[in-house]
């Protein structure tokens, strides 16, 4: 059964994620909003029933040079609250997978990619 709770305890959850960041980490992050978001809208292509987690949109660092800096907007990583909160039956499943997606997408703003993460045990 799904674990639900407000929008503004979800937001809660999503900002003590990110201040478990490591500061070197955090203050390596350039140019990235954070943003909460109710469900993830397929794009055209994709299956109808696409369900994601969590989304980063943007040019990682790994691939910026001095183009990128002329104008670009903000990198952006969103976060997607209904599809977690089916996902977890607790509160604490909750906030360790609300953690888990954070840094996921944080990870693809560093150009760190899935097959590595999952490497890593942050699949």
């Amino acid at each position: 059964m799904p674990f639900e709770i407000t929008r503004q305890e979800f937001e809660e959850a999503v900002d003590d994620a990110i201040d478990r960041i490591p500061d070197d980490l955090a203050q390596a992050m350039d140019n990235v909003a954070i943003f909460v978001v109710e469900e993830y809208e397929p794009g055209p292509g994709e299956p109808p029933d696409t369900e994601l987690l969590g989304l980063y949109e943007g040019t990682p660092l790994t691939e910026r040079d001095g183009w990128w800096e002329a104008g670009s907007l903000p990198d952006r990583i969103s976060i997607f609250r209904q599809p977690l909160m089916r996902l977890c039956e607790s509160r604490e499943e909750l906030v360790e997978e609300i953690l888990v997606t954070v840094v996921h997408e944080i990870a693809h703003h560093f150009g760190i990619d899935d097959a590595r993460l999952h490497e890593l045990g942050w699949g």
